[in-house]
Order: structure tokens, then sequence, then C-alpha cells
């Protein structure tokens, strides 16, 4: 059954809207690059649709398909030495971020050649380079963390800020005020992220709460909120750049509700029967690659030859990824009991 959310666009812009910022002037290259990006992320999380059907990997896969847009983004805007904590819907930020597809796809399969070294699996990506710190599979359980890690680095006094993402159905846990409280008094360099995409595995918004602007649950504690069009990159870099200015300035965190939709179910197993397929294609119709690349035609960025090229190359990757992870091999016994204890070379560890 279509819910309320279905008459919202994620482009409804609210009085306290990101996109009333002044506009920033984004290159071809800018363009370029969240369309590859994105294309990557799409191709993935298609072909990790198609794997899990055929039984390739096991657990539980939330796929990311219709939110490319925001960790787009998030890369245009973010330090070089910034960090980011996710839920389970985490395929796509390691991919953002620069992690080779073909040790996500390992992750996937639970191959020694993985992220996580094949333990995490689906639902918890994490890349140590890359300060990609999961991948958590409690809802709303990364955001006291996502605090601890910009606590840490104010402490330690390392210039880098924290984006701690969450679904708009974590926003009901008690952890996210007790955080939001501490962020505050605190003025921890945190930016908090909220992916809107109207429902909570398949319960909307205005069935859970009272609050359906989400960006207003940082006014209670005085933190500076804004919505922006999920969507869209350009919106979301331009959120994402007003953002990690205000937290790296010392003046503590942001919240950003970006509204955004998943194309697909909650996981695989989910029948999406609480959504019309009009409601599906009337945000397919919004698709952030496609508006991507319709601005990089309109403007001549690319010819047709050279954005193939990039697709072709996207394909070549995800199939190379597969090959990689199925001919990987399994984690080892004696992979039970590496990694459960911190180990002594750590500079905070007393010998």
């Amino acid at each position: 059954m279509s819910t309320a959310a279905a008459k919202k666009s994620p482009n409804k812009k609210s009085a306290n809207s990101a996109n009333q910022s002044a506009k920033t002037a984004f290159t071809k290259q800018d363009y370029v690059k969240w369309y590859e990006d994105m294309y990557l992320m799409r191709k993935f999380e298609e072909k990790c649709g198609q794997l899990y059907i055929q039984q390739k990997f096991g657990g539980f896969c939330h796929l990311y398909i219709g939110q490319e847009a925001l960790l787009a983004g998030m890369t245009w805007a973010m330090g070089k030495d910034d960090r980011v904590i996710t839920a389970y819907r985490d395929h796509a930020h390691p991919l953002a971020l620069g992690t080779p597809a073909k040790v996500v796809m390992a992750e996937l399969y639970g191959r020694s050649t993985g992220s996580s070294k094949g333990k995490g699996g689906s639902m918890h990506m994490f890349d140590k380079e890359r300060n990609l710190f999961g991948g958590h599979g409690i809802v709303g359980g990364q955001i006291p963390l996502g605090a601890g890690i910009a606590f840490a680095d104010k402490y330690n006094g390392i210039d880098a800020v924290t984006y701690c993402y969450m679904g708009d159905g974590a926003v009901r846990q008690g952890a996210l005020h007790e955080t939001f409280n501490m962020a505050m008094t605190w003025k921890l360099p945190v930016v908090f992220v909220v992916e809107n995409n109207n429902y909570a595995m398949g319960t909307s918004v205005e069935r859970t709460t009272n609050v359906h602007e989400l960006w207003k649950l940082g006014l209670s504690y005085e933190m500076p909120a804004e919505a922006a069009d999920g969507m869209d990159p350009e919106a979301m870099a331009k959120i994402f750049k007003k953002a990690r200015e205000h937290a790296a300035s010392g003046a503590g965190p942001f919240l950003i509700e970006a509204k955004t939709y998943r194309y697909k179910g909650h996981s695989m197993s989910d029948p999406q029967k609480y959504r019309t397929k009009e409601e599906v294609e009337e945000y397919k119709a919004q698709d952030p690659i496609e508006r991507t690349l319709s601005t990089i035609k309109k403007n001549k960025f690319l010819t047709d030859a050279q954005i193939k090229k990039i697709q072709d190359k996207v394909k070549q990757e995800i199939e190379e990824a597969v090959t990689f992870a199925e001919e990987s091999p399994l984690p080892e016994a004696k992979e039970l009991y590496e990694d459960v204890y911190i180990q002594k070379d750590y500079p905070f560890v007393n010998d």
C-alpha cells in the first residue's frame, strides 16, 4: 500500500533547505568523477543482487541503489583525513572512498582477501587505510561510535571530521539523542547524515514519528541542521561542504537530512508490499546518475564514445572483481583467534 511518502518528492525544499545556500561552481572533472563513481556503485550493487539470488554468498544483503548521490557529494567535500562510519547498507561507501571493487566483492564472498578478511560480510565493511570504520549491523549502533571517533580526533588534536551515516529508522533510537547531546556539549567535529529514504524497513516515516522533517531533530540541541536533495550530487556536495566547514571550525556537529530513495527493497528478502510501483517510478525519474549524465551531455563534457568507455571500464572492473572473489581462498581456521584483542603495536598500548 502506498503511504504519504509517495506524495513527497525528495526535491521539495524545506524552509531550512540547504539548496537555498549560495551556488557552488562545479567543473567538468567533478561531473565526470560523479558519473563514474555513481555508475560503479550502481553496477556493483546490481551485480550483488544477481549473485545473491544465485546463492554465491549468504547472510543479509542491503543494496544502495538510488542513494549514490550522497556519497558522490561527500567525497567531493571531504578532507583527506576525514572518517566515515555507517550502518549495514554499506557496499557503496568503500567504493566511494577508493577501496577496490574486488576487495569489496571478496568480503561479500567471505574470502580472506576481503576488506575484513572475510569476517564481516555484507553488513560489516571496513577499510582502515581509507578511514572507513564500518559497516554496523545494530540499528543506530554506529551513532555513538561516530561521535566517539570525532571525540578521539579532537582529544588528540587531529584535524579531521567524521561523517556518521544512519537511516531514517535509526533516528528513533535513544542512543541518537544521548549522542546529539554529548556531541553538542563537547563541540565534536562530526557530521551526522540521515539517509531518509522514506522507510525504516517497510514502515514509513509518517507512521513512526510526529516529526516528518527529520533535520528538525537537531533543533532541540541547537545543532545546525538542514535538508538537502539526496537525489542530486550537486546539492549533496554543497551541503557537505557547508557541514564540513562548520564541524572543522570547532563549532561542533552538523546534521544533514538527505531526502533520498532506495529503488530496491530494504533487503533482498523484502517483498516491498508497502509501496506502489508508481511511487518507485516517480523517484526513478529523478535518478542521480541520469541527472548527472544529462548535465554532462548538455555541456558536451564527454562524447558518446567517452561515456561508453567509462561504462565498459566499470563493467570490466566488476567482472574482474567477481573472478577475484571466486578464486580467492577462504580464511584459515587460525583467523578465528586473530583480531580479537588489540595488538601491542598500537601507540597507546603499554608494553
